[in-house]
C-alpha cells in the first residue's frame, strides 16, 4: 500500500551497502520498513518521511492479514507495530503472527507505545519482548525522532542480523564438510559438531555436544603427554597440527590427522578452539575398511550412499569408486598410485629440497608414532620459503626495534593510489671535479689518504677537504693499492673518469646516502679486504668486484627507503615488483651509468666471461646490502662456514696443523666466497656504530636526519608512516642506535669476526691451544660482563629523569663507542687498527 504523496525533492534514495563478516564479503541491499498502522496520522507520516530521508523501502499496512501478506512478499528487516490503540487490532497478536513466518528470524519488529502520564510508573517492556517484538518506541510524531530511530536500529540490530543469516552459509558449507568439525569453548566444552564427525567417531551430536572433551573416552595409543603439548601450544594462541589417535563409539581407536586453530573473540582472549580432523591411513586396506565403515554408519538414503561411494578424498588422491568395489580391484587401485609414483620419479629435473621431502615421506612410513609427527614438523618448516629467516619475536618496550625491523627490514607492500615518488634524474655536472691523477693530489688531501689503511681513517675530514667529493680521491688510492687498473686493463683516466661519473650520481642532498657514505664503506671494505684470512681466501677478481660493488651499492640513493617507495607507488617499485627496490636499481644503474661512456668504461678492455662474472658478483654483493635477508645471510655464513671451520680447525688442531690445506680448500670455494663478499659488504655497509666515537656519532645523526625526513613526507603524503619513532620532535636518537646495535651489528660482526680468526688461536700444541682456548674464554666472559655493565649503566640513563636532548647524547653515544672499543679489542678484524691506544679500562 503507498503511503503520502512524495514532495518534487523526495526521491528514495536507494542503494546497496558492503559488509565484511569476517573475510567474507557481502552486498546489503537497501532497507525495506513495514509500517503497520490501522489509520494514518502524525506517527504514520512521521514513520514514513524518515524511511524516505535514510533511503530505505517502505510498505504500508492497515490490517492484520494484509500485514502478513505484504510481509512474506517482501521480506522486510524492519517491522513497525501501532501499539498505541487496540480498537482496531492487537499489536501482540500481530507480532505473533509475523513471528510464526520462517522469514521472520532475522526480522526486527518494533512496537510504538503511547506516551506515559507524568504520574504513571514507567511500564515493563517484558510483556512487549514476551510477544516476540525486539524494542520499542515510545510516540513521537518528529521526523527526526523516528529517523534517528532507523538509524539506530540499522546500525545495530539490522546489520546483526544481516551478518547472522550470512552465517547460514557458513553452517551449510560445515554441514557438508568432508573433514569432521568439532568446536569448543575456550574450556574444551563441545559447543559444535558436523556429519563428519558423527560418521567418524560414530557418535550423534546430542550425545557429545555439551560435554567437556576429557569426559569422552581416550585412546590408549597417544603417547602420555600428548594432550598435555597440545594444550600448552593452542593456550598461546599457536595452532597445532600433527596426528592423534580418538576413540569411536564402538571403542576401536582411529588414527587421525588434526588441525587445532585457536579462534580469538572478546577483550582479545581465545574464545573457541576449532579442530580439523580427517583419518590418518597408513595403508589400503585401512582406506578400505574406513569407507565401507562409514558407508554402512547413519541413517542415509540409498541416493546419499551412492553419493558417498563417489566422492573423492582430497589428502589421499584416492577415486572412492575403485576403493568402495570389490576387494578383486584392489590390485588395480595400487597399480594406479604406483604409476603415479613412477610419473613423478621419472622426472628428470628435481629439487634438492624434493629429494630431501621424499626421504623424509618413506622414512616416515615405518617409523613410531612419535617420530613421524616430529617429521611431519620437520617437513612443514622445510616446506617455508624462508629456512634462513628466523622467527622475529614482537618486541613491544623497544618500539625503537620494532620500527628499525619494520621499516629496514620489510618491503611496503601496500600502495596507495594517487602518491608518487619519483628519484630526481637531474645530475649535476657542476660536481664532476676536474681531472687529476693520483700524483696530482693535493698535499693536505695526499697527507689524509696516507692513513687509509687504519681503520680509524677519518672519512669526515677528507669530505671537508674534497668539498664533498672524496669517493674519486679515496677510489684512487684504493683501487691503485689493489692493482685494479692492471686487472681490467683499463687506464687511470678511465678509473678516474668512472669514479667521478659514478659519485656525480650520488645525491650531495642526502645527508647519510651520499658519495661520502660510498668512501666510507669503500674504506672498510679495503679494510676487511687486506685482513689475512680474508685475502687468503678471495682471488683478484673477488678483490675487484668487492671494491666496485661498495663504490656503487648505494648509487642514485633518494634518501628514503624501500617501503617509503613501495607505499608511494614510485617508478621503480613498479619496476621492481616491490622487491629490493633500491638494491636492483643501484645494481642496474651502476652499469648503465658504466656502459653510457666509453671514456669512463672500466669493463671494456676484459673478456666477455670475465666481465659476466665480475657483473654477477658485483650485482650479487650489491643485492646483499638489503635488510630485508639480512638475518638469512648472517645464518647461512654461520652455518655454512664458521660451523664447519670450527670443526675443520678443530681436526687440524689434533694433528698439529695450524693451517691445513682442507681448510683453504674449504674457504676457496665458489659457494664460500660468495657468502664471504655478503657478508664483508654487509658489515661494511653498516660498520658505522664500530668506527671512533665522533664518527659514529656524526652518522647517527646523518641517518637519523634521513628518517627524520622521510616521516615528515610520509605525514605530509597521508601515506604510511613505516618508522613512527623517527619523528625528529620525540625521537631518541641514542636508543635508537642502541637498538640498531644490539638488533643488527653485535652478531653480525661476531659471525666476521669468528671467520677472519679473532676468537681462535692457531698455535701449534694441543695442550697450549687449549690453555689458550681457555684464556680467550675467560676474556670472552669478561667482556661480556662489562658489556652486561655498560647496559645496566646504559638503562639506568634512559629509565631516569627526562634530560635535554644535548645532555642526553653525551650520556649515551660515549656508551656506544665504548661497545666498539670492546668489540675492538675482541676482534681479530681490529687488530692494531686503531691509531691512538685504547684504555684498558674500555
Amino acid at each position: 500500500m503507498s503511503g503520502p504523496a512524495l514532495p518534487p525533492n523526495g526521491a528514495l534514495k536507494v542503494s546497496a551497502t558492503e559488509e565484511c563478516v569476517g573475510p567474507m564479503r557481502l552486498t546489503q541491499e537497501p532497507i525495506q520498513v513495514l509500517l503497520v498502522f490501522a489509520k494514518e496520522d502524525g506517527q504514520s507520516d512521521a514513520f514514513w518521511w524518515a524511511c524516505d530521508r535514510a533511503g530505505f523501502r517502505c510498505n504500508i499496512a492497515r490490517t492484520p492479514e494484509s500485514a502478513v501478506e505484504c510481509f512474506l512478499d517482501k521480506h522486510h528487516e524492519i517491522v513497525v507495530i501501532d501499539g498505541r490503540h487496540s480498537r482496531y487490532f492487537e499489536p501482540e497478536a500481530v507480532c505473533r503472527m509475523i513471528r510464526a513466518t520462517k522469514p521472520s528470524e532475522n526480522t526486527v519488529i518494533l512496537a510504538v507505545v503511547p506516551q506515559k502520564l507524568p504520574e504513571q510508573e514507567e511500564p515493563s517492556v517484558l510483556p512487549l519482548l514476551c510477544a516476540g517484538f525486539s524494542r520499542r518506541f515510545v510516540e513521537n510524531s518528529s521526523v527526526a525522532a523516528c529517523y534517528n530511530e532507523l538509524l539506530q536500529i540499522e546500525h545495530g540490530e539490522v546489520r546483526c542480523q544481516f551478518k547472522l543469516r550470512a552465517c547460514n552459509s557458513v553452517f551449510t558449507a560445515l554441514e557438508h564438510c568432508q573433514e569432521a568439525i568439532e568446536i569448543t569453548s575456550e574450556d574444551h566444552i563441545l559447543q559444535y559438531v558436523n556429519p563428519a564427525f558423527e560418521r567418524m567417531t560414530g557418535y550423534h551430536r546430542g550425545e557429545v555436544i555439551g560435554k567437556v572433551l576429557t569426559e569422552l573416552p581416550k585412546s590408549d595409543k597417544n603417547r602420555a603427554d600428548l594432550l598435555d603439548t597440545i594444550n600448552t601450544c593452542i593456550k598461546k594462541g599457536k595452532e597445532w597440527q600433527g596426528c592423534y589417535y580418538a576413540r569411536k563409539k564402538s571403542g576401536d581407536s582411529i588414527q587421525q590427522q588434526v588441525k587445532i586453530v585457536p579462534v580469538f573473540g572478546q577483550g582479545g582472549k581465545i574464545r573457541h578452539f576449532v579442530a580439523l580432523k580427517r583419518p590418518h591411513f597408513d595403508n589400503n586396506n585401512q582406506v578400505h575398511k574406513f569407507n565401507k565403515e562409514e558407508r554402512c554408519s547413519g541413517e542415509h538414503s540409498q541416493s546419499e550412499c551412492h553419493s558417498l561411494r563417489h566422492r573423492d578424498r582430497r589428502k589421499d588422491s584416492i577415486d572412492a569408486r575403485s576403493v568402495s568395489s570389490r576387494g578383486s580391484d584392489a590390485p588395480s587401485l595400487q597399480n594406479r598410485r604406483h604409476s603415479s609414483v613412477a610419473r613423478i620419479h621419472s622426472m628428470t629435473i628435481e629439487a634438492p629440497i624434493t629429494k630431501v621431502i621424499n626421504i623424509i615421506n618413506a622414512a616416515q612410513e615405518n617409523s613410531p608414532v612419535t617420530v613421524a609427527e616430529a617429521l611431519d614438523r620437520v617437513l612443514e618448516i622445510l616446506r617455508t620459503t624462508e629456512l634462513y629467516s628466523p622467527q622475529l619475536a614482537s618486541k613491544e618496550d623497544d618500539p625503537h626495534t620494532n620500527d628499525l625491523v619494520g621499516g629496514l627490514m620489510n618491503d611496503g607492500m601496500r600502495r596507495l593510489s594517487g602518491n608518487e615518488y619519483v628519484f630526481s634524474k637531474n645530475m649535476s655536472q657542476s660536481q664532476l671535479a676536474i681531472p687529476v691523477t693520483l700524483n696530482d693530489v693535493p698535499p693536505s688531501i695526499a697527507e689524509m689518504l696516507n692513513d687509509e689503511e687504519c681503520w680509524d681513517f677519518n672519512i669526515l675530514e677528507l669530505e671537508a677537504a674534497t668539498h664533498k667529493r672524496p669517493l674519486t680521491y679515496l677510489g684512487l688510492k684504493i683501487f691503485t693499492s689493489f692493482g685494479v687498473c692492471d686487472f681490467l686493463n683499463c687506464s687511470e683516466a678511465t678509473l678516474r673518469s668512472w669514479l667521478q661519473l659514478i659519485e656525480a650520481s650520488y645525491h650531495s642532498s642526502n645527508s647519510y646516502h651520499n658519495s661520502t657514505h660510498a668512501a666510507d664503506v669503500l674504506h672498510a671494505t679495503a679494510y676487511f679486504l687486506r685482513r689475512e684470512r680474508v685475502k687468503s681466501s678471495l682471488d683478484q677478481l673477488d678483490e675487484v668486484a668487492a671494491l666496485i660493488a661498495a663504490t656503487v651499492h648505494d648509487v642514485d640513493h633518494p634518501g628514503r627507503t624501500n617501503s617509503f617507495l613501495c607505499n608511494a607507488g614510485s617508478e621503480l617499485a613498479i619496476l621492481y615488483n616491490d622487491t629490493a627496490v633500491l638494491e636492483s636499481h643501484h645494481a642496474a644503474l651502476a652499469f648503465q651509468l658504466t656502459n653510457r661512456d666509453s671514456k669512463s668504461n672500466i669493463f671494456k678492455n676484459i673478456d666477455r666471461n670475465q666481465y659476466r662474472t665480475l657483473r654477477q658478483s658485483v650485482i650479487d654483493m650489491v643485492l646483499a646490502t638489503e635488510m630485508t635477508r639480512h638475518f638469512e645471510h648472517v645464518s647461512k655464513f654461520v652455518n655454512s662456514i664458521n660451523k664447519p671451520m670450527a670443526a675443520i680447525e678443530e681436526t687440524s688442531t689434533c694433528s698439529g696443523n695450524s693451517e691445513s690445506e682442507s681448510q683453504t680448500n674449504f674457504r676457496n670455494s665458489a659457494e664460500n666466497r660468495l657468502l664471504i663478499k655478503r657478508m664483508l659488504i654487509k658489515c661494511a655497509d653498516v660498520a658505522n656504530p664500530c668506527r671512533p666515537l665522533e664518527l659514529c656519532i656524526e652518522w647517527a645523526g646523518r641517518i637519523s636526519e634521513e628518517y627524520f625526513a622521510q616521516t615528515d613526507e610520509e605525514k605530509r603524503l597521508g601515506l604510511p608512516v613505516v618508522m613512527p619513532v623517527f619523528d625528529r620532535n620525540t625521537c631518541s636518537v641514542p636508543k635508537s642506535q642502541i637498538s640498531f646495535m644490539d638488533y643488527f651489528i653485535t652478531d653480525m660482526f661476531d659471525a666476521l669476526d669468528e671467520s677472519a680468526g679473532g676468537r681462535r688461536s692457531t698455535s701449534p700444541g694441543r695442550p697450549r691451544q687449549s690453555r689458550r682456548t681457555s684464556e680467550g674464554g675467560t676474556r670472552s666472559g669478561a667482556w661480556r660482563e662489562r658489556r652486561s655493565g655498560f647496559r645496566r649503566e646504559r638503562a639506568s640513563y634512559l629509565d631516569g629523569s627526562r634530560v635535554s636532548d644535548q645532555i642526553s647524547d653525551q650520556l649515551q653515544f660515549p656508551r656506544v663507542g665504548e661497545v666498539r672499543r670492546l668489540l675492538g679489542r675482541r676482534s681479530g678484524l681490529f687488530a692494531g687498527a686503531a691509531k691512538r691506544p685504547i684504555p684498558e679500562e674500555a
